[in-house]
């Protein structure tokens, strides 16, 4: 993908930690411009630091906290970042939480918390961002799922539930964008050792559980942004740990 990626602005939800963070440096291998979006303004300014180190410039980068449960800030979330670089070109939809807990246990709230910030934030962030793809001639959503996505997974029913919702929201998506040149693609990871793990949900609303403090790079899933596009390719899988 050498070239490929140069040049285009990649905005990163989730971009503090985990899969988002070895992301965007990659992207910045790349010499994409990229948006980093996350709560933490401290953890982002820290991602942003090493993005300059492997190359890029401080005016390409945009460092853009908020919170995906935040509707009514989306809209002018996506004017920042096209008033910076006067255009999106991807839009990582990385954000989310996880969760652990057995079925029988866990509170409908916790359902609803976390369809707020992995589903009903992704979808309305898409919606401000998608009559700019239209208006510009294209553009591209990647969409950070699971594996769990398109199966079954033991005690994580809200996460998994969560996870395909989103794919039934954009197969529709991708189906209503045939022919305009805007595409989705679904990125559908195994296990990754990272921050992510570290405030999962439970089955009690407000309650969130450690996991694991192992970290890994996730580094393998920007090949696929060019992949994808050229070969008209929905979901990628890469099922083993990261």
């Amino acid at each position: 993908i050498a070239g490929k990626l140069r040049n285009k602005v990649v905005w990163i939800t989730g971009a503090s930690s985990g899969l988002g963070e070895y992301l965007a440096y990659e992207l910045s291998k790349h010499g994409s411009k990229i948006v980093l979006s996350g709560t933490s303004q401290e953890r982002l300014n820290k991602v942003k630091s090493k993005c300059k180190e492997m190359g890029l410039k401080e005016e390409d980068i945009l460092v853009l906290p908020f919170n995906m449960a935040d509707y009514k800030v989306h809209e002018e979330c996506v004017q920042k970042v096209v008033q910076k670089f006067q255009k999106i070109d991807i839009l990582v939809n990385n954000a989310g939480r996880s969760q652990r807990a057995k079925f029988e246990e866990i509170d409908v709230q916790v359902d609803k918390d976390l369809f707020e910030i992995n589903v009903f934030g992704t979808l309305n962030l898409t919606r401000k961002v998608l009559p700019h793809f239209i208006a510009n001639g294209g553009g591209q959503f990647a969409v950070t799922s699971s594996c769990v996505g398109k199966m079954g997974a033991a005690f994580s029913a809200s996460y998994t539930a969560s996870k395909h919702a989103l794919h039934g929201y954009f197969e529709t998506l991708r189906t209503e964008m045939s022919g305009k040149n805007i595409d989705v693609t679904m990125l559908c990871p195994g296990p990754i050792f990272s921050h992510f793990l570290e405030n999962a949900f439970t089955a009690t609303p407000g309650q969130v559980r450690f996991i694991l403090h192992v970290f890994n790079k996730s580094n393998k899933i920007c090949n696929f942004f060019s992949v994808s596009r050229r070969f008209n390719i929905f979901s990628i899988f890469l099922p083993l740990f990261s």
